[in-house]
């Protein structure tokens, strides 16, 4: 047997988790246990200290340890208690087989001795009792942080904007806004709802003019938000009202906490900053390849270019769109089509469908009135909703106070199934009743907004066409139809519901915007070309529009169709650049003679 004196290796380790909320830091571990060598007259080869959970394997410090105790560089360690060597099995299992075979000789805690002809039951036991505390506090912290989500508050640190803070009323951490950084944020979602601002300047307008940074830590600063930061921001639904907990564990709770944005203007951030052009590399830029399909066999229709070169020198290309002939089973003689036939049915379809300024202009206006007027209607049925949400807000705030009286837990009038069924029924009618007056306050500004895009894409849809790119022309034609189909060199489209109406009232147009001018119809006596004349067709056509948009259930994918319109006509090389005159894109020269 080995009689050399032992030496000792000083472990300290401290957890920065909770389970060691309880446990001395590793100063205060390593002063005591100096005191213990001093006083016992141990020999220390060696301190080692560990800022690491224990509750599973894997201690890069403590593995070293035991390399170092198998080349026996020390035979003993000294620690706080054995729970700083081991919370798990594995690492417990490996101490007791080492001190059983005598490589450890002695294990010094602050409280009591260790040596290898010992009852390994009273290690296992002490082992045993640390693994099982670290399980029973997962247990009880990841119940406590259910409740807490189930209670509307997102556990963990808040999102950039709110901050963690405590109510001495209720005991219990809540989220608050930050009265520094919220209308910081509340800011960079008004860019990309309003300015549909790109996220490398929307980066640059956080970092450089509005200075934001995240919240300082302990004794650490704020930091500036990073381009994959801001992304996370604009992906997170915290920002209006819900949260995911656990996280990707599919369990959504409507939080308690101030939303910054409604739900749809959150879908809508979503689709302007996932929405991406991804370039597929390829010889020739065909504005109308992927659109169309063989009215013959069904495939799809691509583009090729042929160079022509004149004996005088000159070289002419041509594009020509044909069909694919994939399948090989079915026989398509489908003529080529070259592209200045193609493009001048596409600007016969959009003329189709083309209405004059006068009637944009009425149609936009008339639109502003009826706006004010159905608010006005509106505000009867909104306040009714508020009265409701009232009532159950006040019956939630008595049914707590009656079930947390001295008098209901004396008695139990009210149990605990009872008093959670009955707020849990409260909260229902209350969630409801928030969502319809979100929901009915939205829907005349959608309607409202939409009604105008569809007048301006009538009105100035064959203008965007002829002098846009590819990209332009392309969503135009999102916005027209679909099921682009070529047939004997023919084009045919599936016109969207929504521009319909133009076409079914396009006949009649012109006498309107005669008669209209003639003082009989005239508002006032005021020659003024916006006006609001009695005209059976042009009242006809706003109506069929405004029902339309009034009682359609896909109008988030028009808006889709809309916003990337004029996401592509956002560009400065154009010099018709969009202008957001009450809400409608048009031409510079239209805009400054308005």
């Amino acid at each position: 047997m080995n009689t050399s004196p032992i030496k000792y290796f000083l472990y300290a380790r401290k957890s920065s988790e909770a389970e060691d909320k309880q446990a001395a830091s590793i100063e205060q571990q390593i002063d005591e246990l100096k005191k213990v060598a001093f006083e016992r007259n141990l020999e220390i080869a060696g301190v080692l200290t560990e800022a690491q959970s224990a509750k599973k394997p894997g201690r890069k410090v403590f593995n070293q340890m035991l390399s170092r105790i198998y080349r026996q560089q020390a035979t003993g360690i000294l620690c706080w208690k054995l729970d700083r060597l081991a919370r798990n099995p594995i690492d417990g299992g490996q101490i007791i087989w080492l001190l059983q075979q005598g490589t450890i000789q002695h294990i010094q805690t602050y409280e009591r001795s260790f040596y290898p002809n010992d009852n390994v039951l009273m290690i296992q036991v002490e082992f045993g009792m640390a693994n099982q505390y670290i399980r029973d506090l997962s247990t009880n912290v990841k119940r406590g942080l259910a409740k807490k989500a189930r209670d509307g508050w997102r556990p963990g640190v808040a999102p950039i904007g709110y901050v963690n803070s405590f109510d001495n009323q209720t005991n219990l951490n809540t989220i608050t806004s930050d009265p520094l950084r919220f209308p910081l944020v509340k800011r960079l979602w008004d860019l990309v709802l309003r300015d549909n601002c790109p996220i490398p300047q929307l980066w640059r307008i956080a970092k450089y003019e509005l200075k934001l940074i995240t919240t300082p830590r302990k004794n650490l600063g704020g930091r500036a938000l990073s381009k994959s930061a801001i992304y996370s921001l604009l992906k997170n639904p915290f920002y209006y009202g819900w949260f995911e907990f656990p996280r990707d564990s599919g369990q959504w709770y409507k939080g308690q906490h101030e939303p910054m944005i409604t739900e749809s203007e959150f879908n809508k951030v979503q689709y302007l900053i996932t929405y991406k052009d991804k370039p597929k590399p390829k010889r020739h830029d065909f504005a109308f390849t992927g659109l169309m399909k063989c009215g013959t066999c069904g495939c799809g229709i691509t583009a090729e270019t042929k160079t022509k070169y004149s004996q005088n020198g000159n070289v002419h290309r041509y594009i020509y769109y044909h069909c694919t002939k994939k399948k090989l089973d079915v026989p398509c003689d489908e003529p080529f089509i070259e592209i200045k036939d193609l493009h001048l049915q596409f600007k016969e379809k959009i003329s189709e469908i083309t209405i004059s300024e006068d009637l944009r202009d009425w149609a936009v206006k008339f639109l502003h009135e009826v706006r004010k007027t159905e608010a006005k209607s509106s505000e009867i049925g909104l306040d009714l909703k508020r009265r409701e949400l009232t009532e159950v807000e006040q019956q939630l705030r008595s049914l707590t106070l009656n079930f947390t009286s001295p008098a209901n837990q004396k008695r139990e009038i009210l149990s605990e199934k009872e008093y959670q069924s009955l707020k849990t029924d409260l909260l229902k009618q209350k969630d409801r009743l928030e969502r319809d007056l979100k929901v009915k306050g939205e829907e005349l500004e959608t309607w409202v907004e939409l009604s105008k895009k569809a007048f301006d894409f009538a009105c100035y849809a064959s203008i965007w066409f002829e002098k846009g790119d590819t990209e332009t022309k392309k969503a135009i034609l999102a916005c027209l139809g679909s099921n682009l189909v070529i047939s004997g060199k023919k084009l045919s489209i599936s016109l969207h519901s929504h521009v319909e109406p133009f076409i079914k009232y396009k006949n009649g147009d012109h006498v309107e915007n005669v008669e209209v001018r003639t003082d009989k119809f005239l508002i006032d006596k005021r020659k003024n070309r916006v006006v609001a004349p009695v005209s059976p067709t042009w009242l006809g056509l706003l109506n069929d529009v405004r029902t339309f948009f009034l009682k359609n259930p896909n109008n988030s994918e028009i808006e889709r169709r809309f916003l990337h319109l004029e996401r592509v006509m956002n560009k400065e090389s154009y010099n018709y650049l969009p202008n957001y005159y009450e809400g409608s894109c048009m031409p510079i020269s239209t805009y400054k003679s308005y």
